[in-house]
């Protein structure tokens, strides 16, 4: 899947450079150093250095990555497409020393021109293309397909400032931008010429096509799309595959004659108003002019996408009736879904297939993963919207919905409630368009990510489509890359695996099962023990360089790093806390018969979600408090680092003991996180929501700590009416850490800071925190007691590590390709 390549009698192919020597390093990255970045090695900067070293990497990719590109178009095998509006990548420079297998002679060459390596990896700040689990797990996946020698592009859009960056001021989350591009980014290749037109606005038209009527889109504006591309390696099998994002840029960017006149603003208003739609990651959405530029950017990048797979990735002539055998494109969440009205509509207008021709085709090229479970998170736009800003697609989904009903009303009659319940059109509270349910009727296959959400995604969320619909639902299970969750994250422990059970376990996972035996070994507990006291002190240091943060020596690290939102529950562990710290300050209980602990957190709040930002400031005032009261005797230490991001969590996940995955049954979709924590060692609490299930059925039950209420309990517990307020009374603990909240004890006696988080308790909790409480609280005491016997613990964690290979994105790409895409790997 690539651009078509220039054909020329001595354009036999990329000569690889000759970096797979320490010599040829230094060369290369000396080449580049002097005609790349126009200094000398005496004069360079360390940016220059960082920049070089890049291009060095990347010049020793671009071979292989030119040549797949070439192959590609000639074999015109079946590929994958991954539309999503999140990429978080990661650092690039050491994944791919990883997947090029050029790590050792990187460190050797720069070395013997007098450079650190480790100095250099610094440097490099990770995009910010992403908001959390959603973002992460597209990266794997290409990673995976790479790795699998499928053939894909990921499509997306190059914010420039993408997630903003997190502080805090006064214990508050303040935003500010995330400018990664500031000193260049040498692991992109714009492509100017390559640019897309997306159109907006207007209106439509009829007009007779020799006897048949067909509809044109006369556009009122439009953007340029200006493709950058990135590479996307396999672990050390040669492939490359390609990462394209979009950036948008103004049409006519620049009116000379506006300038002259000296309006010099308006002269550049065009390029303004074009760049904001590729400027920042989930504009704040609270207003309406906020929900035009979220659809704007949606219908920018899968447009400029499914127009380049068209234009640039098919062979001359293609027919399109054979699409479905050439591609699939996999819609990931709710933000891509325009993308299947837009097919219709190139299909139709543009290329003149007939209706049922084209939809034929459209509903076999899509797929649709779903990602939550929460109503408020499938996507709706309001008909008006759409309207205004893509006429024509609103036609054309007018029309997918009518036909679609009229199939509903053969199979179930006039039942009008289902047909209402079905309808992709919703008329309450305003007139507007389902996306999850456009993408269900559009694809050949609706996926859950683990094996409750899949059921629950049939059975309450989309039942009526599951009946219409049989077997079109399936489930894939979230997975994580081992290359950068293990072998980069945490070399210790891979170099203790391989040791025990040899290589080739970075890219079949399974293999980890032979580690169980030595769970019994005395010798590989107390190696596995040393390796984890590794990496608490590597986090230890990291801590305190990036933000003046002490971890406790000799702590359990009980760890909650994750999106705030408050269905994942934060405010539980935050009660537990409370609860340790008010025993103590009481009087009640003795500092010294407390586990000691380190609780961090890592979470970013959406700037327009007020209660999700109260509770980050009440993380940060309880951490305020605990860590300076001396009657806790140092045994409590709470953490919140600002800006958790993926170079962050590679030292977080390696150095936890506990694994935080607490939401209400029901309300999680999958998790990832709770994936890489069981993979490098760290034992889980959770509730039976998401992959905990799968997580605990393979771990076993003595190696994780399960709580709270089941999925059913949950629902029967509403149905029946949920109090919380009794909960409040009936749990003298419970009643203590919450009275010590509202008495202004985390903020300086001023009980109004935190009275919106005890309201929302006492009197709605939709998340059901109180509840779960008790339940909770008598899980942490079965840890405390757990970790008392630090040998068995050792054996649990390893077992974590074991029985958790399933978790691989190779074996949830291998799911998509049997059960969705039939996608074989391209050698």
């Amino acid at each position: 899947m690539s651009d078509t390549p220039v054909s020329h009698p001595l354009a036999l192919g990329p000569v690889a450079p000759p970096a797979s020597t320490v010599d040829g390093f230094v060369q290369e990255f000396l080449n580049n150093l002097n005609f790349r970045q126009g200094v000398a090695l005496s004069t360079s900067s360390d940016n220059d250095r960082y920049l070089a070293l890049a291009e060095t990497v990347r010049d020793y990719l671009m071979a292989r990555w030119l040549e797949d590109q070439r192959r590609q178009h000639e074999r015109q095998a079946k590929g994958v497409c991954y539309l999503s509006a999140e990429y978080l990548l990661g650092r690039q420079l050491d994944n791919n020393l990883l997947a090029s297998g050029l790590n050792e002679i990187a460190t050797e060459a720069l070395a013997s021109c007098g450079i650190d390596i480790d100095e250099l990896r610094r440097l490099e700040v990770e995009p910010g293309l992403g908001n959390g689990g959603l973002g992460r797990l597209a990266a794997c996946f290409v990673d995976s397909l790479a790795t699998m020698s499928v053939p894909s592009i990921g499509y997306g859009i190059r914010y420039e400032f993408g997630i903003f960056r997190q502080t805090f001021v006064e214990g508050q989350q303040a935003e500010q931008p995330d400018q990664w591009l500031a000193m260049g980014s040498p692991w992109e290749f714009p492509h100017p010429e390559a640019a897309q037109t997306i159109s907006f606005g207007g209106h439509t038209e009829t007009y007779d096509d020799g006897g048949t009527q067909r509809t044109r889109w006369i556009p009122a504006w439009d953007v340029q799309a200006v493709p950058y591309n990135y590479m996307v390696p396999g672990y050390r099998n040669g492939r490359v595959n390609t990462l394209r994002l979009w950036s948008a840029e103004a049409t006519n960017a620049f009116d000379l004659r506006t300038f002259n006149s000296g309006e010099y603003s308006e002269a550049v208003r065009a390029q303004t108003f074009a760049s904001n739609i590729s400027k920042v990651l989930y504009p704040e959405d609270s207003t309406p002019q906020g929900k035009e530029l979220r659809l704007q950017q949606q219908y920018f990048f899968v447009a400029a996408s499914i127009r380049d797979f068209l234009d640039r990735q098919l062979a001359e002539g293609f027919d399109l009736k054979n699409l479905p055998e050439r591609v699939i494109f996999q819609l990931n969440d709710t933000h891509p879904v325009i993308a299947v009205p837009e097919l219709m509509r190139v299909l139709v207008d543009e290329r003149g297939l007939d209706w049922a021709e084209a939809w034929e085709i459209t509903r076999q090229c899509f797929a649709y993963t779903c990602h939550t479970l929460l109503p408020e998170a499938l996507e709706v736009w309001s008909v008006d919207l759409l309207g205004r800003l893509l006429p024509r697609h609103l036609e054309i989904i007018y029309r997918i919905n009518e036909e679609f009903l009229l199939a509903v009303r053969e199979q179930f009659g006039d039942d009008e409630m289902r047909i209402r319940n079905m309808s992709i059109i919703g008329e309450h509270p305003e007139r507007s368009v389902r996306m999850a349910y456009l993408a269900t009727v559009a694809g050949a296959k609706v996926n859950g990510v683990a094996e409750l959400h899949s059921q629950l995604l049939r059975d309450k969320v989309l039942p009526d489509f599951a009946e219409f619909f049989p077997g079109k639902f399936t489930n894939v299970t979230n997975g994580v890359t081992p290359r950068r969750f293990l072998r980069l994250a945490n070399p210790a422990l891979s170099s203790l695996i391989s040791d025990t059970i040899g290589s080739g376990w970075e890219t079949d996972l399974d293999r980890l099962k032979e580690l169980e035996p030595h769970a019994e070994d005395p010798a590989f507990r107390a190696a596995f023990a040393e390796v984890k006291a590794h990496n608490k002190d590597r986090l230890r240091d990291e801590l305190m360089l990036r933000d003046g943060l002490v971890v406790g020596e000799g702590h359990l690290l009980d760890v909650m790093v994750k999106r705030l939102h408050e269905y994942k529950r934060q405010m539980l562990q935050v009660l537990h806390i409370v609860t340790l710290y008010e025993g103590v300050q009481s009087g009640r209980v003795k500092a010294s018969d407390i586990t000691p602990r380190t609780f961090i957190f890592g979470a970013k709040a959406a700037p327009g979600y007020a209660m999700a930002k109260r509770i980050i400031h009440l993380i940060n005032a309880v951490g305020s408090v605990v860590n300076n009261d001396p009657r806790v005797e140092g045994r409590l230490k709470v953490l919140f680092p600002p800006n958790y991001n993926v170079t962050l969590a590679e030292r977080v996940i390696p150095a936890a003991d506990l694994s935080e995955q607490i939401s209400l049954a029901g309300k999680e979709a999958s998790g990832t996180g709770n994936m890489k924590f069981a993979l490098n060692g760290a034992l889980t609490i959770g509730t039976d929501d998401g992959a905990n299930v799968e997580i605990r059925e393979l771990v076993g039950d003595d190696n994780f700590f399960l709580f709270g209420m089941t999925e059913p309990e949950v629902a029967a517990l509403w149905a029946k009416g949920y109090r919380p307020s009794e909960f409040y009374q009936g749990n003298e603990d419970l009643r203590r850490a919450m009275d010590l909240i509202a008495s202004g004890a985390f903020s300086g006696g001023d009980r109004s800071t935190f009275e919106p988080i005890v309201s929302n308790l006492l009197y709605d909790d939709r998340f059901m925190v109180l509840a779960d409480y008790g339940s909770y609280l008598q899980a942490q005491r079965t840890v405390d007691a757990a970790y008392a016997d630090q040998d068995a613990w050792t054996r649990s964690a390893i077992l974590n590590v074991a029985r958790c290979g399933f978790f691989s994105s190779d074996r949830s790409m291998r799911d998509y390709i049997e059960r969705i895409w039939h996608t074989p790997p391209s050698l």
